[in-house]
């Protein structure tokens, strides 16, 4: 099959919208359309999170954790996985965001954020992945990965399926289908009681918890970003992409670099919402644009300095944004593979240091870019399209780890 240039995936999306837009107004045209939108900050000092109403900047619930907060938000947004890896535990959040989908409108109901009673407690929580209707939380000194499902959550319940990663490692497990692709260490290798074993490649496990294949390797697997039916890993040889390959499981290739590449690697991956695509980073003052399904697949863009933190815009699905060390925001567009725009946001922030000092942070908010900046206790609210700043959101402490979810629905 010929591969489909990013620009007429921009088409058929925009084409989608139009049609869902059109028809959901004329059959829906009497009833109340609502908006909302909250962040949910992660303070960098002390144990707390914080729920945030990004219209007004009202604190809307405070939740005492147990350690320093990572924070991920479920793929529906009715949920904020809170993994604290130093604690050995993962609370969660309900956001108090609900869309249920009619086909040609979607619903939207709003209630009080709150902290559930169902939290997960195990060696070193640390990458967690949504998908679909659960999250997999990875445990990197328990051995082992959590599959959790949601509604069973948002119950009070856990409901959990439990994924042997065969020796405590710093991995990840993504779920594909029937199928969990979980990183796998190497096993014969002697560590000491301080240190975990490398990673030297991705297993296949089926729904009985059994091994399909060989391992594919991927050396130093890091980062993973799942893009429409796509999950891609990155590796020291290349970017390893699985595409769905029915009740075989997945189907696994390795895009090597370009042997033209400078020396570098990617370990970090975000994936296209709206279109096919995967943006890495390729070393600290690199980024690269990857679409699997192109004869050439990378694209490098090179940033003036290194770069402190970035993400996609699942609203706006040409643009990215990259907050680089000097303090300056970048618009890039994946369509043309350039940035296209850029503006002084914060004051410097170096990457020297401790890889967890208090550094700015993104998230992306009906149309604006929220950037924490701790060194001033404040929310940044960056307008997307102008690049100015609107307003700043006052938070108590350092905020740091921010994520934010809302969107505009029918009120019944």
């Amino acid at each position: 099959m010929r591969p489909v240039h990013p620009r007429a995936r921009i088409i058929a999306v925009v084409a989608a919208t139009f049609f869902l837009v059109g028809t959901g107004a004329i059959a829906d045209e009497d009833k109340e359309t609502k908006e909302a939108w909250r962040l949910f900050i992660a303070d960098h000092t002390h144990p707390v999170v914080r729920a945030i109403d990004f219209s007004d900047g009202r604190e809307l619930g405070r939740y005492n954790v147990k350690g320093h907060a990572a924070l991920t938000a479920s793929a529906s947004g009715r949920t904020v996985f809170v993994a604290q890896s130093e604690a050995d535990i993962v609370h969660v959040i309900k956001t108090g965001i609900d869309f249920s989908d009619h086909g040609e409108h979607r619903d939207l109901d709003v209630s009080d954020p709150a902290l559930l009673p169902v939290s997960f407690e195990d060696k070193r929580p640390g990458h967690v992945v949504p998908h679909d209707d659960h999250v997999i939380v990875f445990y990197d000194l328990g051995g082992k990965a959590d599959v959790i499902d949601e509604m069973a959550l948002l119950k009070g319940e856990a409901e959990v399926r439990t994924v042997d990663t065969t020796k405590p490692h710093h991995g990840v497990a993504v779920a594909m289908g029937r199928h969990v692709l979980v990183s796998a260490p190497n096993a014969e290798v002697e560590t000491t009681p301080n240190e975990l074993p490398p990673r030297v490649g991705l297993r296949v496990i089926d729904e009985n918890m059994r091994q399909v294949g060989e391992i594919s390797k991927c050396t130093d697997l890091h980062g993973e970003a799942t893009s429409a039916r796509l999950v891609a890993f990155g590796c020291k040889e290349g970017v390893l992409v699985a595409r769905p390959g029915g009740i075989d499981g997945p189907k696994i290739d390795i895009l090597p670099y370009p042997p033209e590449f400078p020396k570098g690697y990617t370990g970090t991956l975000l994936g296209g919402k709206a279109m096919q695509f995967f943006l890495g980073n390729y070393g600290e003052d690199k980024v690269v644009l990857i679409d699997p399904d192109n004869e050439h697949p990378f694209r490098l863009i090179e940033l003036p300095t290194r770069r402190i933190d970035f993400l996609v815009d699942p609203a706006m699905p040409r643009n990215a944004y990259i907050l680089t060390e000097d303090g300056d925001l970048h618009v890039l567009d994946v369509v043309k593979g350039g940035i296209v725009r850029k503006a002084k946001i914060t004051e410097p922030y170096s990457k020297d240091g401790h890889w967890r000092d208090p550094r700015p942070r993104l998230a992306v908010a009906d149309g604006h870019i929220a950037i924490t900046d701790p060194r001033h206790s404040l929310v940044r609210i960056v307008d997307a399209q102008t690049l100015k700043e609107t307003r700043t959101i006052a938070v108590q402490g350092k905020p740091f780890s921010v994520v934010a979810v809302g969107g505009s629905g029918l009120a019944h």
